[in-house]
């Protein structure tokens, strides 16, 4: 499965996401990709306001900052499931 999180480079919180992604899905099956919204204007449009958020690319469902070890676990196992 694969998942997308969406930041920029210097976001202190987006740094937090993706440790707190890396603690959390060790030993699931999935990949993340981390994009930088500034290098489109489209994503700058979406995401803004709302970085860090992390994205599943087969359904579309997001999970926005701030969240928490438990919540990110119940989104990753969620979403694995479908």
């Amino acid at each position: 499965m694969n998942f997308t999180l969406y930041g920029t480079e210097g976001c202190h919180l987006c740094d937090d996401a993706a440790a707190l992604i890396v603690a959390v899905s060790t030993g699931l099956p999935l990949n993340v990709f981390q994009e930088d919204i500034a290098e489109s204007e489209a994503l700058v449009e979406q995401y803004g306001t709302r970085i860090p958020v992390l994205r599943h690319d087969g359904s579309g469902e997001e999970l926005d900052w701030p969240f928490d070890a438990g919540q990110l676990r119940r989104f990753l196992t969620q979403t694995l499931t479908q």
